[in-house]
């Protein structure tokens, strides 16, 4: 099974967002080395705490510091962007790096309201018409065509739907896409969305048959007590994100009850409860549960942990359990 990483470009507390950027370097040569296949960037705006507003932008920089991995959006947020405007983008990545970008592609705004209004965009939802438009510009050259990506017909570059709900599920199932549930933060109706997804699947050009990718947030360490000191900061910068507080990522601290208030961490692990945290050991158990419960074709992992060499070695950990579990499904 293949494993990815998602990567919000997270800016630390004390840190810039040229550091954040230099680190996302770092981990996508570290990701390479360890073995993940993709390499992904998500697309979000007006927060200090992430600097890959700019997608494609970053995403082009990653593939040009890197050889082999695969580097693409997890996701563009489509409606910020007319289809033209995201073919032309991601055919120039695909027609100066080849086979190696991915388009991955969510229906969310990636802000608020008042973003919406600051990116001119109209806010009429037309997710699936504009999905399928941008398909037709990636798709065989049509020399007639009074409007084309170019560069970015023929590219085909490979598309994936990004989700949290039902409709998600559905979209991709009609178009024979392969599909990424937001599990990472937004779980609720992953069971019946992998369900839906599976049992309307109709194949395509891209895909003979369902392609599942399970998000999961991990922050492995030596120790669980380590694990669940790292995974504080993503608890406290979630909990301020809920509550209009966006920032930086935070420190991490000993006691988050004392941080955020126990009923405020218990709905943010609520969010945030497909996650593996701890030592070698722990992350093996909740991965190997995870994959038995959804049976993914991939699973990506994120992690917002405040010190960069700790992330790196997170990252480190999480790859060396699972090409364990790879090891003993293949023997």
């Amino acid at each position: 099974m293949q494993y990815s990483v998602l990567d919000l470009a997270p800016v630390p507390e004390g840190f810039d967002a040229k550091t954040a950027i230099s680190n996302t370097i770092d981990l996508a040569r570290h990701a390479e080395r360890l073995g993940y296949h993709r390499y992904w960037m998500a697309e979000h705006h007006n927060m200090p705490g992430i600097a890959s507003a700019a997608t494609s932008v970053l995403i082009g920089h990653v593939a040009s510091s890197t050889r082999t991995i695969r580097v693409g959006s997890g996701g563009i947020m489509l409606p910020n962007h007319a289809p033209l405007t995201i073919a032309e983008q991601f055919g120039t990545l695909a027609t100066i790096h080849g086979d190696r970008i991915d388009l991955g592609l969510g229906r969310a705004p990636g802000g608020d309201q008042a973003v919406y209004r600051a990116l001119r965009r109209g806010g009429g939802d037309s997710f699936p018409e504009d999905v399928a438009e941008l398909m037709g510009y990636l798709g065989d050259p049509k020399t007639d065509a009074p409007v084309r990506a170019l560069p970015g017909e023929g590219t085909r570059v490979p598309i994936w739907i990004l989700g949290s709900s039902l409709f998600g599920a559905q979209l991709a199932a009609h178009f024979g896409l392969p599909y990424a549930f937001a599990s990472h933060f937004a779980p609720d109706a992953l069971e019946q969305a992998v369900q839906v997804y599976r049992e309307r699947f109709q194949p395509s050009a891209q895909c003979e048959r369902p392609r599942f990718m399970l998000a999961v947030n991990v922050f492995a360490a030596d120790s669980d007590e380590e694990g669940a000191y790292l995974r504080s900061s993503m608890q406290q910068a979630f909990a301020r994100l809920r509550t209009g507080r966006p920032g930086k990522l935070p420190r991490p601290v000993d006691d988050i009850d004392a941080a955020i208030g126990a009923p405020m961490r218990q709905a943010v692990d609520h969010a945030l409860r497909v996650s593996v945290i701890g030592s070698a050991r722990s992350v093996q158990e909740g991965l190997s549960a995870l994959i038995e419960a959804y049976k993914p074709d991939e699973l990506i992992l994120t992690g917002q942990i405040h010190d960069h060499a700790a992330r790196m070695k997170s990252f480190a950990i999480a790859a060396d359990v699972l090409s364990e579990l790879n090891a003993r499904s293949a023997a």
